[in-house]
């Protein structure tokens, strides 16, 4: 466990799966957390009283991505909460977790839908770190959420993997540019993770997802937060740029 004592913490997209728990883990490394939502506020709140539950800093703060002002929105919240909870408006790290997925073969994908993915997957998590790095001091963390569906082909998901590509652009190129103030970005792709979803609840299909790790088992939202958590801490201080491949396996072949 690193000591994030004195540090503060955004997740986007915190109200569940991967996000939850990478809030409830920076949370018990001592991080205070602002636990993003887009529309579920009652799960958001369950994410914050989980942490506090635990003893944990936390608080909720909702911006809908991919409309008009959600960056602006999601930082004028943001910074307010942090003042109120810290005493200032400072950002240590930064967890881009949130996004949507498109589920549909290729031929069926719209301009619409396009427009979409582009806006939550790739454009929010931009302006973010862009807005970010105003309130972030030298020694920051920037932990961008990818897939490893940029690595091996899914059709119906090839829209969604085009913005998670994105994503690994993000943080390779604001590596090398804020290298100079010793803050580390990364990439961090999870392969099938339960989620909650109504597929984890289907015993045939979690066994077919799970012959395609190494490990034999579907993956948790927890295995994919302590790989945050490493690159979040002091520990993770000489690793920038980099893709970090948490699918347990699942891209080995």
């Amino acid at each position: 466990m690193a000591d994030l004592t004195d540090k503060t913490a955004l997740v986007t997209g915190a109200s569940r799966g991967i996000g939850k728990a990478v809030a409830e883990r920076l949370a018990r490394d001592g991080a205070t957390v602002a636990v993003h939502y887009s529309a579920n506020k009652d799960a958001a709140e369950e994410t914050v009283s989980a942490v506090r539950r635990a003893g944990g800093r936390a608080f909720p703060v909702q911006a809908e991505f991919g409309t008009p002002g959600d960056v602006d929105d999601l930082f004028a919240r943001l910074t307010d909460e942090l003042e109120r909870s810290t005493g200032q408006a400072r950002l240590d790290i930064l967890v881009n977790n949130a996004g949507i997925m498109g589920g549909v073969p290729p031929e069926e994908i719209t301009p619409e839908l396009f427009d979409r993915l582009v806006a939550v997957n790739a454009r929010a998590p931009l302006f973010i770190v862009q807005r970010a790095l105003e309130i972030m001091p030298d020694g920051g963390r920037i932990i961008n959420i990818s897939s490893g569906l940029t690595r091996v082909a899914n059709p119906d998901e090839v829209a969604y993997a085009m913005t998670k590509g994105a994503v690994e652009m993000i943080s390779l190129h604001y590596a090398r540019h804020l290298g100079p103030r010793n803050i580390t970005v990364n990439s961090v792709a999870p392969g099938l993770t339960d989620n909650g979803g109504p597929v984890f609840q289907m015993p045939e299909a979690v066994e077919q997802m799970a012959r395609m790790s190494a490990f034999g088992r579907v993956g948790r939202p927890e295995d994919v937060a302590d790989v945050v958590g490493f690159l979040a801490s002091p520990d993770g201080r000489w690793v920038t740029g980099a893709f970090l491949d948490a699918t347990g396996g699942t891209l080995l072949g």
